[in-house]
């Protein structure tokens, strides 16, 4: 049952206007909480934006009017020290989450979080979408939602009840992701042509947004040029400072 819910993934992009209880919200966030973290870390937070004004202006700024606006409900998912920080001077101690380390502590836990919270959400019927727009401005989302240093925002997900039945995509063969003892790049000559040709003929065949296009060209095309090069200097000023 699990294995078929994780299985039927797809991402949600139009829902019904059906939104959700802030106690179905809290539900789904403690159901979040029980995913594995780095040494009991536990560095995330997360917004749920009920305010009508702060969802237009989010909605703005990630660049994603459609899904932010019409979701049953809208969460920002936070990495976050902030609150350790607060913990360590209540005791008169310091932490130093500048390290790269941490930081990656930090993006972990909060990945685990949310993919936590889109199971949980799935799991009663409701369709996400993760919203990585949240990186465009996240200086100007950080000011929209008061996040204090050690606090950044890494992504949304929208969440509520589906409009729209998007077909689930065709991953990556297992062969290509699973090796035995060790890295088998060989393979890749075989088995990325193949899977470059199912890509595109589920582009060319999906119920909309139709393309001409191999994952390979795709992909090529998406690490080809620096994006969001923004980031690093807004991390750094949020005590990410990569040591």
């Amino acid at each position: 049952m699990v294995i078929e819910l994780l299985t039927a993934h797809a991402s949600v992009r139009k829902y019904k206007n059906s939104p959700l209880s802030k106690e179905n919200v809290a539900e789904l966030v403690r159901a979040g909480q029980h995913a594995a973290s780095s040494n009991f870390v536990q560095a995330y937070s997360v917004i749920h934006v009920t305010d009508a004004d702060k969802r237009a202006k989010l909605a703005e700024l990630a660049k994603n009017p459609q899904q932010i606006l019409s979701a049953g409900a809208v969460l920002v998912f936070c990495m976050d020290f902030h609150r350790i920080q607060q913990g360590a001077i209540s005791l008169g101690k310091e932490i130093d989450f500048s390290h790269a380390e941490n930081l990656l502590v930090g993006v972990t836990d909060v990945a685990l979080f949310a993919q936590n919270v889109a199971i949980a959400a799935e799991s009663q019927e409701y369709g996400i979408c993760y919203i990585g727009g949240v990186r465009n401005a996240p200086e100007e989302i950080s000011i929209l939602f008061n996040l204090p240093t050690g606090v950044a925002p890494l992504f949304a997900m929208t969440i509520g009840v589906p409009d729209e039945a998007n077909e689930v995509k065709p991953r990556l063969p297992i062969e290509a992701i699973l090796h035995e003892n060790n890295y088998d790049y060989d393979k890749y000559k075989d088995i990325i042509p193949i899977y470059d040709e199912i890509m595109n003929d589920y582009y060319q065949g999906r119920g909309s947004n139709q393309k001409n296009a191999a994952w390979s060209d795709s992909m090529a095309q998406f690490l080809g040029t620096p994006k969001r090069t923004h980031m690093k200097d807004f991390l750094k000023k949020q005590g990410f400072e990569f040591n």
